[in-house]
């Protein structure tokens, strides 16, 4: 990524224009789009692809959703969504992006673009554990909240040394009173303090490496072999290592940062760079898909209410005149011949 630019309107009169572009597809992404396109701003997602819904094998948390929808049907079907309404789906990974004269320049893998506002929705990645565990399965989970359920009164391990994972294994007991923190050959980082809670719950500290995988037929976890010689049976658990945070863009830009990666800011998404946003797992807070999908709503109507055309201001009205009719509707002529065709469709 580069450092803020200084590229004039004129250098890029042959990118695509739109109002908003959001830069990631996940849940926060498509949502900010969604209300976007709805509330008559020409948009675009641009998506490499992936992500941690993606992952998702079934859908937990999210009302009126399915479990048995799984992460791909779920984002299938936002995309669908925000076509319908007119927005641009452009699967394509965003290289750069600098400030224009009053906006942004966009450049992907298979083209460019440029925008009046941009949104952050690039998300993070979980740090992954070491072989002989995959790095995705049947069994290793990531999400406390998404799925603690699912270990009630099961077996479960939380994997890591730091922290999180001491926590993590705590907060387990909520639901099941076998769980074991598996250290795998690392020393502990966590605190003293965090040392002396361990003492005083139920939590097995299992210090040797992890050396083989059971499945059983369905493909789901069953046990653990470890250096010494045991076997130990499990559910499934979590694995606790950390994440590495997509903020090359907010960096490149300018944005602050919080101490962890993540980019600051207000309730409404807007960051400390004028007409940047960020949303969704990229932001401090709960990484959830409803949260997600709720800071996409508010990210799309704060920019609604920043670019709409109308009301006109009293200083608008008396420099420039009382608004003309034939100069409303403000919406662009596609996404009314869109919104056309929703209420045909609504009416069959």
């Amino acid at each position: 990524m580069s450092d803020q630019g200084s590229r004039t309107r004129d250098e890029t009169e042959a990118d695509h224009r739109y109002e908003v572009v959001v830069v990631g597809g996940g849940p926060a992404g498509l949502t900010t789009a969604l209300y976007a396109a709805r509330l008559g701003h020409e948009t675009a997602v641009f998506d490499r692809g992936g992500g941690r819904a993606a992952m998702m094998q079934d859908t937990h948390n999210v009302i009126g959703v399915p479990e048995s929808v799984s992460g791909n049907e779920f984002l299938s079907t936002a995309v669908e969504q925000i076509e319908s309404y007119g927005a641009d789906y452009r699967r394509e990974f965003v290289t750069d992006v600098e400030r224009v004269d009053d906006g942004f320049a966009l450049e992907t893998t298979d083209g460019s673009a440029v925008a009046d506002n941009v949104v952050l929705a690039t998300g993070f990645s979980d740090e992954r554990p070491e072989p002989p565990l995959p790095r995705t399965g049947r069994g290793l989970h990531y999400c406390l909240h998404c799925d603690a359920y699912m270990f009630i009164d099961e077996p479960v391990y939380v994997m890591g040394h730091g922290e999180s994972a001491a926590h993590v294994a705590m907060i387990m007991l909520n639901f099941t009173d076998d769980v074991d923190l598996l250290l795998r050959g690392d020393e502990p980082t966590w605190s003293d303090e965090t040392e002396r809670l361990l003492e005083g719950h139920p939590v097995d500290i299992v210090h040797e490496d992890v050396t083989g995988v059971r499945n059983g037929d369905d493909g789901w976890l069953e046990a653990l072999e470890f250096e010494d010689g045991t076997v130990r049976d499990y559910t499934g658990g979590f694995a606790m290592y950390g994440s590495e945070y997509n903020n090359g863009v907010a960096t490149s830009l300018g944005a602050e940062l919080t101490d962890d990666g993540t980019v600051a800011v207000d309730d409404h998404g807007r960051t400390s760079v004028d007409g940047l946003y960020a949303v969704g797992d990229l932001t401090p807070g709960h990484n959830q898909v409803s949260v997600a999908m709720g800071q996409g709503a508010k990210a799309g109507i704060a920019i609604h209410k920043e670019r709409r055309e109308f009301p006109k201001s009293l200083a608008e009205l008396e420099a420039e005149g009382a608004v003309a009719a034939s100069d409303v509707p403000a919406m662009p002529d596609g996404l009314r011949s869109q919104a056309s065709g929703h209420s045909s469709a609504e009416g069959d």
